[in-house]
């Protein structure tokens, strides 16, 4: 195991990219589909979360299940979100086209899987830019 460092980057580049007042509700949970749909739903269903951002279990690798869980609990696919991330990523990485990242409709939420690494997850919000 090791430890998270897409959530504290997250978190750092939403507080230098946001100017408008936000409640950042943070959780931290294993590569197991059951429990990241159960928190996906959690922030949804329960705690009425407009944007939920996930990090990391995107890759082709057997233990990341993030966009399988993000898929259960979506009610429309957002294509272009995945499509757009995979493009800005093949500027700095020609792997990038193994990346599962998508986005998701549930309710009226927006659910976007993020890459895992600090240096993916800034380069994918800024656009390359």
């Amino acid at each position: 195991m090791y430890p998270d460092a897409g959530l504290p980057a997250l978190e750092a580049w939403l507080a230098r990219a946001l100017a408008s007042p936000y409640v950042l509700v943070k959780c931290l949970v294993a590569d197991e589909q059951e429990q990241i749909a159960a928190t996906l739903l959690d922030l949804v269903d329960q705690q009425g979360c407009h944007l939920v951002l996930t990090t990391g279990g995107t890759g082709p690798a057997r233990r990341d299940v993030t966009p399988e869980a993000t898929m259960a609990v979506a009610d429309r696919l957002m294509p272009g979100f995945g499509e757009q991330m995979r493009q800005i990523s093949l500027h700095f990485v020609p792997t990038a086209l193994l990346s599962r990242q998508l986005g998701v409709i549930r309710r009226n939420t927006l659910i976007l899987n993020l890459p895992g690494q600090p240096k993916a997850i800034q380069e994918t919000l800024e656009g390359g830019a």
